[in-house]
């Protein structure tokens, strides 16, 4: 039997990695500026993290949600916390798209509703609803064709104030749009939208499956505004590589039971590689140095000539070059040993490394740049 072949290959075969930095078969070291699509939060094979899971897995691995999980209330309360969310409940699955899959459900089930507004360029998972409410006729099929998604530009506050309507479920979208081109809604737009949301009775759902986790420098992008969505939808970073997501939950949804379900979600080894990584963000903190060496680094590449543009907050950075990127980034990887990220955009150099990179490797990864761009 053969793998399905759907993925474009770079021909490196990482087989260990440790903070910033991964070793393929030959020993060779790679700068990691792109962190598995901003999955790797607080570095690879952090010792705590592995120290956590380590001793999770002698203990128990796995149960299903039939029996007590103690450890799903710790990483409830720990997440509550250190997002400001406290007062929300959370629901445990395995992915991003099952998380938007469960929020757009509990938007449904809550207002009774049928139709969902979200954004152009926005990207939001391949399963069902998720895939309908993703931007990307490429990955849709026939069964994917309804009228239930509307989908208009983002920051236009007088055409969705159109479309915003009474029949509308729920709104998603993303705290920056990650696939799209570190796209970013704009305070007033998204703060216009969560009032429109309230006054016609529809569910506002804030994807921060990339933006989220310290990522921006804020706990969740949407932080830099006044907006406190009804759900919120976790991934990527929440596991460090370990595959969990989740839904924050605003305590107007009522939960009953067998209203969701998931065999996976919340299981052991996922809340102990959870929590791992909220402790190490906090220890250690990451946020602030997700900040601080995010500035450094968008100064650094606006320096650059050939860089046009430079959006993004924290370490979700997009570099916008007038050529498309396709060659730099297989030159970055196959010359100079540095990943980066690419997107819809096909003009969007896509950066998302581990959220304690420091100033030495921002400095080596713009010098790798600066290098391929001569």
């Amino acid at each position: 039997m053969n793998t399905f072949d759907v993925y474009p290959l770079f021909q490196v075969e990482p087989v260990k990695a440790t903070g910033c930095w991964v070793y393929d078969k030959t020993g060779k070291a790679y700068l990691d500026f792109y962190g598995g699509h901003a999955v790797i939060s607080v570095g690879h094979s952090h010792p705590h993290y592995v120290k956590r899971i380590e001793n999770q897995l002698k203990e128990i691995a796995f149960y299903s949600n039939s029996v007590l999980n103690s450890l799903q209330l710790e990483l409830a309360d720990k997440l509550g916390a250190m997002s400001g969310y406290d007062k929300y409940q959370l629901f445990l699955v395995n992915s991003g798209a099952e998380a938007t899959e469960n929020a757009i459900k509990l938007a449904g089930f809550h207002n009774q509703r049928n139709k969902i507004l979200v954004f152009d360029k926005g990207f939001h998972g391949r399963t069902s609803m998720a895939v309908q409410a993703t931007d990307n006729p490429k990955i849709q099929t026939s069964l994917d064709q309804n009228d239930r998604v509307i989908r208009i530009p983002l920051n236009d506050i007088d055409l969705m104030n159109q479309y915003l309507t009474e029949d509308i479920s729920c709104v998603l979208i993303e705290g920056i749009q990650g696939v799209g081109g570190i796209n970013l809604p704009e305070k007033e737009f998204l703060e216009a939208l969560s009032v429109r949301c309230k006054n016609v009775g529809a569910l506002l759902i804030l994807d921060e499956i990339q933006s989220g986790y310290g990522r921006t420098g804020k706990f969740f992008a949407h932080q830099f505004t006044k907006v406190r969505p009804d759900l919120i939808t976790i991934a990527k970073g929440m596991g460090n590589g370990f595959p969990v997501g989740g839904v924050l939950i605003n305590p107007i949804i009522k939960p009953s039971f067998g209203m969701l379900g998931t065999t996976f979600g919340g299981n052991h080894l996922a809340c102990a590689a959870s929590l791992a990584v909220l402790e190490i963000i906090e220890q250690e903190d990451l946020m602030n140095n997700a900040s601080q060496m995010g500035e450094i680094l968008k100064q650094e590449l606006s320096l650059l000539s050939s860089v046009k543009e430079v959006r993004g907050k924290g370490l979700m950075i997009a570099a916008d070059f007038d050529f498309p990127i396709k060659d730099i980034r297989r030159r970055m990887v196959t010359e100079h040993q540095l990943f980066t990220g690419a997107s819809s955009n096909p003009h969007a150099l896509r950066l998302l490394p581990p959220l304690g990179i420091g100033e030495n490797e921002v400095e080596l990864m713009v010098d790798k740049l600066k290098t391929v761009l001569k």
